[in-house]
């Protein structure tokens, strides 16, 4: 497939080294311009290109940049492009160390994929949103292998959703799906999923027992969660691009 991937970080990197050796076609963009990205293409094989480009090219597009960015990308960045083209939304929410406090998303039951959603104006797929880059770059392993990890997908269109799970299912991971894009709290920062590398069957029982609607106790609960993992991040001098 041709796909473009809007953010050159952690986890664009990643994806586009295993989107290349798996024989894809890989525009990659970030903001200051593909002549910076010459580093970036020796390592990943990717085409450097424009956002716009980027865009232009995919079958499927990934947008994955720090969340406080979205709202600076062009309003027009998917003029032409077809509607059943899914966009797929990588982001998190580090109010802490990258973001700052956006109220939208510590009050309500707002998630952090229908706020992409909203300043897009574009229906979005949520996924590998909960994975260490490396291990996105390096544990995937063929399906049926015990252990394999799997990542959910969450997302409004079923049509869109299926094709980004067949995505994730040939990168070497079990795409589990994670319902719509309202339930995809279940895979934010700070719920047990975040970083857990869980297997299918242990991910989809830990939804179950979750429900379908955040409740505030539970939105309370792994908010405080995620700003104990910052702040340990922070103490270690972790930063986030």
């Amino acid at each position: 497939m041709n796909i473009g991937i809007i953010g050159a970080g952690h986890i664009g990197s990643a994806l586009a080294v295993r989107l290349v050796s798996l024989g894809h076609s890989v525009k990659i963009a970030n903001s200051r311009g593909p002549e910076t990205l010459d580093g970036v293409a020796e390592k990943t094989g990717a085409t450097p290109a424009t956002a716009r480009e980027a865009a232009q090219h995919g079958e499927i597009i990934v947008v994955t940049i720090p969340l406080k960015n979205i709202p600076d990308l062009d309003k027009d960045l998917f003029a032409g492009v077809a509607a059943e083209v899914p966009v797929i939304d990588t982001s998190n929410y580090y109010p802490m160390l990258r973001d700052g406090q956006m109220p939208e998303l510590e009050h309500g039951d707002l998630t952090e994929s229908e706020w992409v959603q909203q300043h897009l104006g574009r229906p979005v797929v949520k996924v590998f949103n909960n994975i260490y880059a490396d291990h996105l770059q390096n544990k995937g392993v063929a399906a049926g292998t015990p252990g394999r990890i799997a990542l959910p997908v969450a997302g409004d269109g079923p049509a869109a959703k299926q094709k980004v799970m067949a995505l994730v299912e040939e990168l070497g991971f079990d795409a589990v799906d994670d319902g719509t894009l309202h339930e995809s709290w279940r895979q934010q920062p700070g719920t047990p999923s975040y970083g857990a590398d869980l297997p299918a069957d242990q991910l989809r029982a830990h939804f179950v027992s979750l429900g379908s609607t955040r409740t505030e106790a539970q939105h309370a609960e792994y908010l405080a969660n995620h700003a104990k993992a910052e702040q340990q991040m922070a103490d270690q001098g972790i930063l986030l691009k």
